[in-house]
């Protein structure tokens, strides 16, 4: 008896390897993405020079104008170019998967036995480790220019992990922005025209006692300030102290940086699956 073309096709399907097998998935597109980073050196310079020229251009020519009265500018401004570089993340993880959808780099993928989500989870991991090398060297930068660490290792890390926390949520933008624009130009386009203002619209650069009071209430609700404030207070950053009258996610920084973390997960993920699944799909 011949079996029914549907049987057929569903014997011959491919298995989705699940539990380890998914792992070592994961693992080979990690490898695969850095391996553009060996091959093309020039792909970290967003997060080796970029970071270091806005660190020594703040410090040095602009910082003078920037003073905040009573405190050392320099290692009080390194966590807001950190929280800046971490933003850019959503850059990093949109400009690569935009291309990889239109080289047609996805739809190779979709053709062997491998899970949908094991691009995105792999896409997602390798812009974590692409601006935690940025975040590093800015570290060491920031070494030599008077920041240090104050408050003991277990703070120190507290205000990295929150880095990573924030940067993770930043990804989901990255996707869902990949994957609704038609070409890298529009990526950038978007991501520049976005978070760029936003990451100076805070305290990262400037304190926000000086500003108008309704640019000082944005900059203050922005979760790069938050984000900014949690680092400052975690790392001992002299002249973190904020007002009285500032509003809560000043007070409270790190429980802050991570409910805006959680929040622009929970909104955006959901539509960047979506998004990614409906460009992916036939």
């Amino acid at each position: 008896m011949t079996a029914a073309p549907e049987a057929i096709a569903v014997r011959s399907r491919p298995e989705r390897p699940t539990g380890s097998r998914r792992v070592r998935q994961i693992l080979t597109l990690v490898r695969r993405n850095l391996t553009h980073i060996k091959r093309q050196p020039e792909m970290l310079t967003d997060v080796t020079i970029q970071p270091v020229m806005f660190v020594l251009l703040f410090a040095y020519v602009f910082g003078g104008s920037i003073q905040v009265p009573g405190v050392d500018y320099k290692p009080w401004l390194l966590p807001g170019i950190m929280a800046q570089t971490i933003a850019f993340s959503a850059f990093i993880v949109a400009i690569g998967l935009n291309t990889d959808i239109g080289k047609g780099m996805v739809d190779r993928l979709r053709s062997l036995p491998i899970q949908r989500s094991s691009i995105l989870v792999s896409r997602a991991l390798s812009a974590l480790i692409h601006s935690s090398i940025g975040v590093a060297v800015m570290s060491v930068t920031g070494l030599f220019i008077g920041w240090r660490i104050g408050e003991g290792i277990a703070r120190g890390l507290l205000g990295y992990a929150l880095l990573l926390l924030f940067g993770f949520a930043m990804i989901w933008i990255g996707i869902l922005v990949g994957s609704a624009m038609r070409s890298v130009e529009a990526v950038n386009g978007l991501m520049f025209t976005t978070i760029f203002p936003v990451t100076f619209l805070s305290n990262a650069f400037a304190r926000t006692d000086v500003m108008p009071a309704w640019l000082r209430t944005l900059a203050e609700w922005n979760p790069i300030s938050a984000l900014s404030q949690a680092m400052r207070d975690n790392w001992g950053v002299a002249g973190a102290a904020v007002r009285a009258d500032a509003p809560w996610p000043m007070h409270h920084p790190e429980l802050a940086t991570a409910l805006w973390s959680l929040a622009i997960t929970a909104v955006v993920a959901p539509l960047a699956l979506r998004a990614f699944n409906r460009r992916t799909t036939d």
